[in-house]
Order: structure tokens, then sequence, then C-alpha cells
């Protein structure tokens, strides 16, 4: 897989993972129109559209607010992935753990968090995570393309044939 595959590939993930936040609903009982915290809401949607420094900036200042544990799983969790898709998988992983410890079975940062450790080489410790995403979601688009990362990583597939185009140019340059 080349550089820009990978590239498109993990900010796909990234994108995905980030619509764990792209609405919320106020856990009281009253009627909200739109979203209860704007900027985790906005850091959302420009994760989701690749702004990761906005969306980075916008969801660091919407935890402040963060009122329920849903929302704060959820600006954890895309924080972690706004760092992985500025390339700072180092400073994603933090944020990836405190969203874990809030709820442990938030597929989403389970696999933000395996693709952390992927971009980090740490790929014993993504596998753990892996396993249990795909046990809460199995069919999740995310975690599927975390794990042919992680899979491409550990066990390259080699090609079955190998062209040897040193004979072609040999008899080209006789003609």
């Amino acid at each position: 897989m080349n550089t820009t595959t990978t590239r498109r590939l993990w900010r796909t993930v990234v994108a995905c993972a980030c619509l764990a936040f792209s609405v919320t609903w106020s856990q009281e009982s009253k009627t909200v129109l739109g979203p209860t915290n704007a900027d985790l809401h906005a850091g959302a949607e420009a994760l989701m559209s690749g702004d990761a420094e906005e969306g980075v900036q916008k969801t660091l200042r919407g935890l402040d607010y963060a009122t329920s544990n849903r929302e704060r799983v959820a600006g954890l969790s895309n924080l972690c992935a706004g760092y992985i898709m500025l390339g700072e998988p180092e400073n994603g992983l933090p944020y990836c753990n405190q969203a874990l410890e809030l709820n442990d079975r938030n597929w989403r940062a389970l696999s933000n968090r395996a693709l952390a450790y992927v971009k980090l080489g740490r790929f014993e410790e993504a596998e753990p995570d892996l396993q249990k995403a795909e046990e809460i979601a199995p069919k999740a688009k995310t975690v599927k393309v975390v794990r042919s990362m992680l899979l491409d990583a550990t066990n390259p597939v080699a090609p079955l044939v190998i062209i040897d185009d040193r004979r072609q140019g040999a008899e080209d340059d006789e003609t």
C-alpha cells in the first residue's frame, strides 16, 4: 500500500471515528434543537471535513463545557483522532486512554487507540483494542480499516509474481 493510499485510509478512519460526536442530545428531559455543546459539535465537524487543527482546538474548548460522561468520552475520543490526523499519535494516545477510563466499551475510542498504536509501531498493544472493538461493533467499517492497517504493518502481502524487466530492456536496446 503506497503512502498516499495509507494516508487516505487513516483519514477516512479518523473521520468515521469522529462521528462519535457529530450530534449530542441533552440528558435532561427537555427539548433541545441542535447540539448541546456547540464547540464539541464544531470540533467533530471540522475533524470530519479534514481540518484537524481546527477540530482539535474546538474540541479542547468544548471539553471545558462537557456536561455529561457521554460528551466527555466522545470529545476525548475525537481529540485522540485529531492528533492522529495531525501525525501526532503520541499526543492523541492519552486522550484515548482517558476516554476508555470513562467508558471501556466505547468502540470508537478503542479503534482510535489501536490506530495510534499502529502509527507508533506498538502492534502488540493494538491487537486487544481491535479485538474488543470488533466484539462491540463487528460491522464498523472504521474498525475493519484499522484491522487491515495492522495486518499490512505486521504481515504485508508479498506479490506472487515478480516481473523481471531486465530482459525487456535488453531487447529494446537491440532494435
